[in-house]
């Protein structure tokens, strides 16, 4: 009896082990079967560019000019992105902690005074919109009487 059960748990696992392997047969089967010219559209299609690809000399000049002002690069902004300019981005972001893979990192731009300008906004500081009056005692007399006769509440 013990030999009957020592090859029946032999077999057992032995289909166990040998399942995954023709579930991977059976995967590849299916995957193949689909028609070429759907795979060569999915391919072409992943290798559009996205996202920004390069940066203006505009930009390149601002960001040079904040570089040659906090020393780590020198002469005179070229509006040119080029391997020195790259490096002292590179050196500029490693010496904050930050990342260097991504030129330029939006923390760098924003530390260098050179992040987004808000001037424009709603809520920018040089807008046309005036300040609010201040809060007076009798206003807020007048809102607590108002809030405690809507809630109920007597005083």
């Amino acid at each position: 009896m013990l030999s009957f059960r020592a090859s029946l748990a032999f077999v057992l696992s032995a289909a166990l082990a040998a399942l995954p392997a023709y579930a991977a047969n059976a995967h590849r089967l299916s995957a193949s079967s689909h028609s070429h010219k759907t795979h060569k559209k999915a391919v072409k299609q992943s290798h559009r560019l996205h996202g920004q690809q390069s940066i203006e000399p505009a930009r390149v000049t601002e960001i040079q000019q904040a570089l040659i002002r906090e020393h780590y690069l020198s002469g005179e902004p070229t509006g040119a992105w080029d391997s020195t300019t790259e490096a002292a981005m590179q050196k500029y972001q490693a010496d904050q902690g930050w990342q260097t893979k991504l030129m330029p990192d939006s923390r760098a731009l924003k530390k260098l005074g050179l992040g987004p300008d808000y001037s424009g906004a709603i809520n920018g500081k040089e807008t046309s919109f005036n300040e609010p009056p201040p809060l007076t005692s009798a206003a807020t007399s007048t809102q607590a009487a108002g809030f405690a006769a809507a809630s109920g509440i007597n005083r």
